[in-house]
Parts: structure tokens; sequence; C-alpha cells
């Protein structure tokens, strides 16, 4: 069963799926009106189970305006697929961080940059399923 990972940026989306154990950033795509679309038209294609959607949340806990922005994308997804919401803290850096090790210039990778987020989000999400634990919460478990 594949599952797909969702970054949710202020100006791109990351995007990962799995294919069986493994984790694969997949692509980065514009953060406009239409990326909720695009992104359904991905999944549907990729004939995912479950969809992963990054947290934003502060170093605190709390919400941001980005939490809001991820979790109303989430509920546009949420309406044709099973979704659960990821704390993503650090994410993106992390995933910078993995680029540099791996020789790429982070200035120049800022579009995979959020695919390899999204890719981390998924990692952990299956890694949380291998210990039969669901990762994350249901969008209707979010106190915003």
């Amino acid at each position: 069963m594949r599952k797909l990972a969702v970054d949710v940026g202020q100006s791109r989306i990351g995007l990962a799926i799995s294919e069986g154990s493994l984790v694969l950033p997949l692509e980065v795509i514009p953060a406009s009106d239409s990326a909720a679309s695009e992104v359904l038209e991905i999944a549907r294609g990729r004939q995912v189970s479950a969809i992963y959607v990054g947290l934003p949340l502060a170093l605190s806990g709390s919400f941001t305006q980005s939490t809001s922005k991820a979790v109303e994308f989430a509920r546009q997804l949420g309406e044709e697929f099973a979704v659960r919401m990821i704390d993503e803290r650090l994410t993106t850096k992390s995933a910078q961080l993995r680029l540099r090790e791996g020789g790429k210039d982070s200035r120049k990778s800022r579009g995979i940059v959020d695919a390899q987020a999204a890719a981390l989000i998924l990692e952990f999400a299956l890694q949380s399923e291998r210990h039969e634990q669901l990762a994350g919460k249901p969008i209707g478990d979010l106190d915003d």
C-alpha cells in the first residue's frame, strides 16, 4: 500500500511517496489555489491508501499561521482520502542538512528540500506503523 506525504509551505508543496518500506521524494508543486486538486490527482494516479500532511507547529507546540494553512489543505485532501497530520517541527532543517551532507548546495536545491522534508514526514509515519502505532492525528482531533 502506497502512502503519500505532503509538506505544505508558503510557496511550494513537497511530496514524497512510499514504495513498500522505501520512501522516495516525489516532486514539488507550487503552493497555488489548485494545489490540493493537483495533490489529489497525484494520489489517485499513484493509488495511495493514505496521506500524511506535515503539521508545522511552533517550537512551543502552539499553532501558527502556517499550521492553519496546512490544516485547511489537509481538510481538502480528507474529503477523498484518509489523512493524518504529523508534527513536522524541524523537518525542513533536517532535510537541508541531509542534502548538504549529500553534497547538494541548499540554495540550488530549494525545490528538492520540500520533497525531502515530505520524505522525512513519511519516514516517521512508516516507522511508527512498523511499531504498530498510528502516527499523527486525524484532522478532527486537532485543536485549532
